[in-house]
């Protein structure tokens, strides 16, 4: 019997993420090209919550809350974010999925799509950037 401690290799190897088979498909959450967005409107006080973006080149679609809406704005991603995975795993592309959850007004969450306001932005950071602002 040797004296010796085994070698712990895991504490010197580079961690990566590695998504595990039979998760649910899901968008990316950046690019750095185009996207079209629209920004999420409180029912109740008419602020802005959010902006809801999408971009097809990178295949990629996210919520981004406005910090000025507090919990509010930052709860309501989990309903954003729960109609792109579904739209995801009904296999649309996510312009697709922006243009259907933009003309959804009867919406189950505490926002809803400013009528009309479907615009176009260099990048997905030019919208984060907007929330941050906002």
């Amino acid at each position: 019997m040797s004296d010796e401690q085994p070698q712990r290799t895991s504490l010197t190897e580079p961690m990566a993420f590695m998504e595990a088979p039979g998760n649910p498909p899901r968008y990316k959450h950046r690019t750095d090209k185009p996207v079209r967005y629209f920004p999420i409107e409180d029912k109740e006080s008419g602020a802005i919550l959010g902006y809801v973006w999408a971009g097809d080149e990178d295949d990629a679609a996210a919520y981004e809350y406005c910090v000025s809406g507090g919990a509010r704005a930052a709860n309501e991603g989990g309903f954003w974010f729960s109609r792109l995975r579904s739209a995801k795993a009904r296999g649309l592309l996510p312009s697709q999925a922006l243009a259907e959850l933009a003309a959804d007004q009867d919406t189950e969450g505490k926002g809803r799509p400013l009528p009309g306001s479907l615009a176009e932005a260099p990048n997905a950071d030019v919208v984060k950037a907007l929330a941050k602002r906002s």
